[in-house]
């Protein structure tokens, strides 16, 4: 038996009718990957909506649900988290507990840095269960976009191709179309940093600074990211892939991101708790923020638009005083 999707409506009334329907597992086959989807939040429901397109078998677990997580992942042949980064150390440690087979696929799609440990999200599945593969799925992905089924691009990577390629096929679909790659570390490091740097195009396009503005915030964010990743040991060349430069553009263009919403509510001059209580959703890149400019300070990585971007979120500059001492840096050579 295959689920019918829902009835297109509102994301939250999408997101509750999913949410009830993926209860149990359908699949065409027997033989297909069977998925849970831990978090039901709207990156979560989304990508569980493009699985259930395809008629693979899939379960939406959240913590609200009565049903305990090790039933929920006991069938299940990949386990997709999509939690936020503070619930990843919760999630795993749940998991742990659960005796959980070698032969299950763990595939990350949170983006963020652990305030603890500075670890990505796959750093610490792959620690955890050292012997299982781990996967990350991260590009140019607004939630929203993907649940009204608009074409869209994605990156699956991981050091063990096979489980790269199984994930390709779940997800593969003709408006979502999936490649892989041999860098997982890259591939999130992409799509964590560029929420840093969509805090700071919405403050560029807040106080309406202009094309020129925002296009040469965006070029200098490229290699600021790279600097990192390259740091932690990534590859410079998956950046400027889906991951790198194709998420970046796609979360600093408009009010579908909920970073770049943060620095344009800030440009207007609202105070930050406001602004995420307006949002009503988690934004990332706040954290990420102030976890990497403490690693960059520690390693000594020049990070200056994350490092101003820091010091707007902590109240000790405003939007145009961010502008100006990016201006106002000493004068150097491009590359």
């Amino acid at each position: 038996m295959v689920n019918t999707l829902p009835s297109k409506g509102s994301l939250a009334v999408q997101q509750t009718r999913l949410t009830n329907t993926l209860a149990p597992f359908y699949s065409k086959t027997a033989a297909e990957p069977r998925l849970t989807v831990i978090g039901a939040g709207a990156w979560g429901s989304a990508l569980a909506t493009v699985a259930m397109r395809n008629n693979h078998a899939v379960k939406l677990w959240s913590r609200r649900q009565s049903e305990p997580l090790a039933s929920a992942i006991a069938e299940a042949d990949v386990l997709l988290c999509a939690v936020s980064m503070k619930g990843v150390p919760s999630v795993i440690e749940q998991i742990k507990a659960c005796n959980l087979p070698k032969t299950k696929i763990i595939l990350t799609a949170t983006k963020g840095l652990d305030p603890a440990t500075k670890q990505t999200p796959s750093q610490m599945w792959q620690a955890a269960f050292p012997d299982n593969p781990v996967a990350v799925l991260s590009g140019p992905n607004l939630s929203r976009e993907i649940e009204m089924g608009l074409p869209a691009t994605t990156v699956v990577a991981s050091q063990d191709e096979a489980a790269a390629k199984v994930v390709q096929d779940i997800f593969s679909s003709e408006t979502f179309r999936v490649y892989i790659n041999t860098d997982p570390l890259g591939t999130e490091l992409g799509g964590t940093l560029k929420n840093i740097m969509a805090i700071a195009a919405g403050v560029c396009d807040g106080l309406n600074l202009g094309t020129n503005a925002k296009a040469g915030l965006l070029t200098r964010a490229l290699p600021e990211m790279m600097r990192i990743g390259t740091h932690m040991g990534a590859s410079s060349e998956t950046f400027f892939g889906l991951s790198g430069l194709g998420d970046l553009l796609a979360t600093c263009d408009g009010a579908l991101s909920r970073n770049y919403r943060v620095g344009f509510g800030l440009a207007e001059g609202k105070d930050l708790e406001t602004v995420l209580i307006e949002l009503q959703s988690t934004a990332e890149g706040v954290n990420t923020t102030r976890v990497l400019v403490e690693m960059a300070r520690t390693h000594r990585i020049p990070v200056p638009i994350a490092r101003q971007v820091c010091r707007l979120l902590d109240h000790e500059i405003s939007p145009m005083e961010a502008v100006q001492a990016l201006m106002e840096r000493e004068l150097k050579a491009e590359y």
